[in-house]
């Protein structure tokens, strides 16, 4: 590791050649508290169910685009959309703006955190938002709707003229921006059937606790119950998922979809980070054939690529990414966790003993021969090279066919 990395430490050094700011301007700050922001909720705090389960909240901006009164209508250089590059919910909608070729229609600002207040722009030239000049995401928010108490969310489209947030439902934004920004599409793709909506949207929506949320559930939960839960769920519908894409080259087919989106967002986050915070785990995406050939075929396509942020895996902040162990395992009852069933030991002829007794007229003398050297005590890095080794019996089979009986 070189000097810099050991003065200022690994996450500094990745701030830093990424160009984040870790300190809040005072000026932010003071701002804040004279307008009167309120400080961005825990969701280890304000979204945990009664039984320890991670409920997240609702998206509280749903107002819809179309052409109904009092829906939004679709504009060109109107609307914005505020994502953050660690965040796969909000990787969603500019991957498929910039799929649709709306780059031009609908801008974009990447946001950071690093305040009380929650996401800002401390990246950004005075901390600014370089499109509206606010300082943090939720003033967004307050100025649309002053008596809001939730979390100001990624991703958020907001009108940047009247410096409001519009829309933050991340379930159906991309489908607003694929369908009612279609008219200033540059390019012919449609990622969003007529035919097949209904299907898609089903699909969708069962995407979402399963798999899309299935990380937030084991991450997120406060009780051992409420985490095992969310850990089945999660691999049991992978496993859907992976028989799936066996004869499908992407979810419904041939082409690529909404879901495809919201799917290789979620793939590439759990598996370039957020699988460290969740204590054990069934396996790796890499370890799912089919997802793994999956999810580097569209990481293959220059808009994917383009969103995905393998830097920003292992970024979680320690107080809402808490360790496995303090935040699961400390919560549980390990003599009844770790309680045998007493199957095992149907496996012995001698069920009630655990140890072998010394045979019998044996001397302490016969007892003390020479201990063997061990070769992973060498100094050599070649001798402790942990795949240089040899065995000569399968260590699947128990070479001692008597079972230490005799």
């Amino acid at each position: 590791m070189s000097n810099e990395l050991n003065a200022c430490g690994v996450r500094a050094h990745r701030e830093k050649e990424n160009g984040f700011k870790i300190e809040v301007d005072p000026k932010a700050i003071a701002h804040a508290e004279a307008i009167g922001l309120a400080p961005r909720p825990k969701e280890t705090i304000s979204e945990i169910g009664s039984h320890g389960e991670f409920v997240r909240q609702a998206n509280s901006f749903i107002t819809p685009f179309g052409d109904k009164e009092g829906e939004f209508k679709a504009e060109a250089n109107r609307f914005a959309i505020y994502w953050g590059h660690g965040c796969h919910w909000s990787n969603r909608p500019v991957i498929v703006r910039d799929i649709l070729g709306l780059e031009d229609v609908i801008a974009d600002v990447a946001v950071q955190g690093g305040s009380i207040y929650g996401h800002g722009f401390t990246n950004q030239k005075d901390q600014k938002d370089p499109l509206t000049g606010v300082y943090f995401l939720s003033e967004f928010y307050k100025n649309a709707k002053p008596d809001y108490k939730g979390r100001a969310t990624t991703p958020t489209l907001v009108d940047i003229i009247e410096k409001k947030a519009v829309n933050n439902d991340y379930h159906r934004l991309s489908n607003y921006i694929e369908v009612q920004f279609r008219k200033f599409q540059k390019n012919d793709i449609d990622l969003y059937p007529v035919k097949y909506r209904n299907i898609i949207d089903e699909f969708n929506d069962w995407l979402f606790p399963t798999i899309n949320n299935g990380h937030y559930r084991m991450a997120f939960c406060q009780s051992p119950e409420a985490y095992d839960e969310s850990y089945e769920d999660f691999f049991t519908n992978l496993e859907k998922i992976e028989k799936r894409l066996e004869n499908n080259r992407f979810l419904f087919g041939d082409y690529i979809t909404d879901s495809d989106v919201r799917l290789y967002v979620t793939l590439v986050r759990w598996e370039t980070g957020y699988y460290h915070n969740v204590g054990p785990i069934h396996q790796r995406i890499k370890d799912y054939k089919n997802i793994w050939g999956y999810v580097t075929d569209l990481f293959s396509i220059p808009t994917f690529k383009k969103y995905t942020f393998f830097e920003f895996g292992n970024r979680g902040e320690a107080d809402l990414f808490r360790g496995y162990s303090q935040r699961i395992d400390a919560k549980r009852d390990f003599n009844v966790y770790w309680a045998s069933d007493g199957s095992r030991k149907l496996l012995s002829n001698d069920p009630e003993n655990v140890y072998k007794k010394h045979p019998v007229g044996e001397t302490v003398e016969d007892y003390q021969t020479e201990i063997s050297y061990s070769h992973w005590n060498d100094e050599s890095w070649e001798s402790r090279n942990p795949f240089n080794r040899t065995i000569s019996v399968d260590p699947s089979i128990n070479p001692i066919e008597s079972k230490l009986r005799d």
